[in-house]
């Protein structure tokens, strides 16, 4: 079987091996593919049975033109970047990796906060530049140094991801509240579950955890920002047109929102206009809290026992039944 790789750079970068692909067929790798030149997507496809994507999209003009796609395979949670209908009408197989960095990402969502409460990095740049041995007095700090026991988070979005954010967070001695549709028993053990508006109101930190649907797309807005806190910290590594962007950086800008921390952009990479580039206390990350190497070799692990479940004529993972 002829296995193609379309664009594999950001998973594997060099220090990962595709043997375990190699394996279960002719596989061709290649780092990177036009997001926008179909015809290069297509020629690379060829006749290849199996596909592998990240985010280069396969639409419907991509696969009329492959009639040899038996099954694709995403190098992530999120599949939008596949036509899963179309796949579907065509009998094609489309599979997606669940859960495979939900440490991973909550422990990057703890990380932007706590950048955000101590400015770690600023402060030790300022050392090295030496402001410190040059201080009349024995410490200095440069920004308000935030202690989070005894506040809340508030965590929309209350599964995998939300639930381990929110176990790092009630570790640091926070109370954790949270929304989310669907109660589960687990995440009562960790927090007390409200509605939007309470959450809103009684939140100190607010991350954000929970999937882009039509509901929730820009559930971040200037209404829902009016009824949190003053001073209220906000924290995406989920979606980000989840937010309104000039909505948060007008908040940002006027301190109703005292700081962001954001590892997701509502357009990726980053366009130069986006008014969060030059909000206050904006901390911006380029989508990474997936990419620790463990999280990467274990998307790898289930992208190939997806492939091999499906030619085993057991497929699992699958988003277009």
């Amino acid at each position: 079987m002829k296995i193609v790789i379309l664009d594999g750079y950001t998973e594997n970068p060099g220090d990962l091996s595709w043997d375990s692909l190699k394996s279960l067929g002719e596989l061709t790798v290649y780092d990177r593919t036009s997001l926008t030149d179909v015809r290069e997507a297509i020629a690379r496809i060829g006749d290849a049975e199996s596909v592998i994507t990240n985010k280069t999209p396969l639409t419907r003009e991509v696969l009329d033109a492959c009639p040899a796609i038996k099954y694709i395979g995403v190098l992530a949670t999120g599949y939008n970047v596949v036509d899963v209908e179309a796949a579907k009408a065509k009998g094609i197989l489309v599979c997606n990796i669940p859960a495979y960095g939900t440490e991973a990402v909550a422990q990057f969502a703890i990380a932007l906060l706590l950048e955000i409460c101590h400015h770690v990095a600023h402060h030790s740049d300022a050392v090295h530049s030496g402001r410190w041995e040059s201080c009349p007095d024995f410490c200095f700090w440069d920004y308000p140094l935030i202690e989070l026991a005894g506040k809340t988070m508030g965590i929309i979005g209350f599964g995998r991801i939300g639930q381990a954010t929110g176990r790092i967070a009630k570790a640091l001695g926070m109370k954790v509240i949270a929304y989310d549709e669907h109660v589960t028993d687990s995440g009562r053990e960790i927090a007390e579950y409200l509605d939007l508006d309470a959450l809103y109101s009684r939140s100190d930190v607010i991350s954000l955890h929970c999937p882009l649907f039509p509901s929730t797309q820009g559930i971040i807005n200037r209404d829902s920002i009016a009824r949190m806190k003053d001073g209220v910290i906000l924290l995406n590594n989920s979606r980000g047109p989840l937010i309104v962007e000039q909505d948060l950086a007008d908040a940002l800008n006027s301190g109703k929102v005292y700081a962001a921390g954001l590892d997701v952009a509502s357009s990726e990479p980053i366009a130069g206009d986006n008014p969060l580039l030059k909000a206050k206390n904006c901390l911006i990350t380029p989508h990474i809290s997936w990419a620790s190497k463990e999280s990467r070799q274990r998307l790898m692990d289930i992208a190939v026992g997806n492939l091999r479940a499906y030619m085993e004529g057991a497929p699992v993972n699958v988003v277009n039944l």
